[in-house]
């Protein structure tokens, strides 16, 4: 295990052990969810908080949440079955579930949880950073979980549990003992970052950019810089802002951050003015050498996963690190071990017909300017003699009256990235793929389902593949069944060579 793995796991244990066994007591709980107990008080306390059965460990409390497409408390009999605790319902299911096992009975489950989570943030001592922006969020977020951890314990939230119910129950997840606290702040909205940011209470806010996402819903670009500049309402006085200092809406949002309790307003990215200061990177087939000068200091380290996008919001983590009193060699050091997850540019290598090809699983999400960043590291990685660079690319979704014109406007970045073909994924990327040079064009379906099968036959060894578009778009389907044939084709390929060796 690496000094900076045992650290972390040393850390976790060090959360789950710190003071008891239990990460709320079961008397605990009752204040600040304003319940009613139903079936006794359960005995000890919950090890964790929990709203999905499917992740559900025995010992956890069950928050039943009435989602956008179900109804947590039609899942209540299925917690108990795993091993809950005790569950949280409201009055109006509370008498036909009273018979599954002890109930914390509230008027409302979400604003119950939502008072747990202040609860845990008013009882630890932690230093918290909060996170939000057009791009790299949650990139950043598990940067910044591996730096803050070289410090001490550390806890974030999983996934990208950005939203008005993710952040309260990240903040319930949080033992008292956490040294450093980690949140995602997300939204579609204007006035949807502000409760959340002072739920959360940040003593650093980092904003890591500013674009053309959720546009639909906003009157113009100006106004989603307002709308990510909420997260200095809930800043502690004398909090530190932390802004990208080449984002086209820098002062606008240092104007907010100035008039916010932040103490101390910071900048990151490639001007001359920056206090953390890019001066290069150089990409590898799977990491980034930074070169980079912080707060004066200059500073080589390695980032492990390659693209430039994420070595400039390195930087933001880095200036987080010294702002919260992390050594900042420790946590330049902790960044080798980070790396891109799942559907953000995680790297694979995959098997094709005649060889290996390497994936670039970008299929989360997307919008103009995580595409450009994408094309860019593709461009960027160096390719084999035989290979070719292929865009596989689904609607980006939220991007109102203009969105067919933003599609064909990404034509230009794909060719100066040397992108040699493209395949493209519902109707707004016919926009993007009428607007393509006839050579570069692979083929459009209306779908992902129906242009998996198309993309699954056309690449070959060598070749890198990128996959990018709206989570709604589905591009995860066509990852899905190029890691599925990949896996079949190595089994038959290992079944051959057993039946040669015999």
């Amino acid at each position: 295990m690496s000094e900076v793995a045992a650290r972390e796991a040393s850390n976790e244990d060090q959360l789950s052990s710190s003071g008891a066994d239990f990460l709320w007591t079961s008397l605990g709980l009752v204040e600040p969810l304003e319940a009613r107990v139903s079936g006794g008080v359960p005995a000890g306390g919950a090890k964790g908080v929990s709203i999905d059965t499917r992740t559900l460990e025995p010992g956890e409390l069950f928050v039943a949440i009435n989602g956008v497409n179900s109804d947590g408390h039609d899942y209540v009999a299925g917690a108990f079955a795993k091993g809950a605790l005790a569950a949280v319902v409201d009055e109006a299911h509370a008498g036909e579930l009273t018979h599954l096992g002890p109930l914390y009975v509230v008027r409302d489950v979400l604003p119950a949880l939502e008072r747990l989570g202040v609860a845990a943030r008013a009882r630890t001592g932690a230093r918290v950073v909060a996170v939000t922006g057009s791009v790299g969020k949650t990139s950043t977020k598990e940067a910044l979980r591996l730096a803050l951890t070289q410090g001490g314990a550390a806890h974030a939230s999983v996934a990208s549990y950005n939203n008005h119910w993710g952040v309260p129950l990240t903040l319930a997840r949080m033992p008292k003992a956490t040294r450093f606290g980690i949140f995602e702040i997300g939204m579609n909205h204007a006035g949807e970052i502000t409760p959340l940011s002072r739920m959360v209470r940040p003593h650093v806010a980092i904003i890591t950019t500013v674009a053309a996402v959720h546009i639909e819903n906003f009157a113009n670009v100006e106004a989603i810089a307002d709308a990510k500049a909420e997260i200095f309402d809930g800043l502690e006085p004398g909090g530190v802002a932390i802004l990208q200092r080449n984002n086209p809406h820098f002062e606008r949002l240092r104007a907010r951050a100035e008039a916010s309790p932040a103490g101390l307003v910071a900048s990151f990215g490639e001007d001359e003015k920056a206090e953390a200061r890019l001066l290069g990177v150089r990409l590898g087939a799977d990491h980034s050498i930074v070169d980079a000068e912080i707060c004066g200091r200059r500073l080589s380290y390695r980032l492990g996963a390659a693209g430039r996008h994420l070595a400039v919001n390195s930087l933001a983590v880095l200036l987080a690190a010294k702002a919260v009193g992390v050594d900042l060699d420790a946590a330049a050091g902790a960044l080798a071990f980070f790396a891109a997850q799942p559907g953000r540019g995680e790297r694979l290598t995959l098997a094709a017909t005649d060889g290996a090809y390497t994936l670039l699983d970008e299929s989360y999400n997307a919008n103009p300017a995580s595409m450009r960043a994408a094309f860019e590291l593709a461009g960027a990685l160096p390719l084999p003699a035989e290979g070719r660079r292929i865009a596989v690319l689904g609607d980006m979704l939220e991007l109102g009256p203009e969105a067919s014109a933003m599609h064909a406007g990404l034509a230009d970045d794909l060719s100066a990235n040397h992108i040699d073909l493209v395949f493209a994924a519902g109707p707004l990327m016919k926009a993007l793929y009428d607007a393509l040079p006839a050579a570069m064009r692979g083929d459009w379906r209306e779908n992902a389902t129906f242009l998996e099968p198309i993309v699954a036959q056309s690449v070959r060894a060598g070749d890198i593949v990128v996959v990018k578009g709206s989570n709604g778009s589905k591009m995860s389907a066509i990852v899905a069944g190029l890691k599925q044939r990949a896996a079949q084709r190595q089994g038959t390929d290992e079944a051959d060579q057993k039946g040669r060796n015999r």
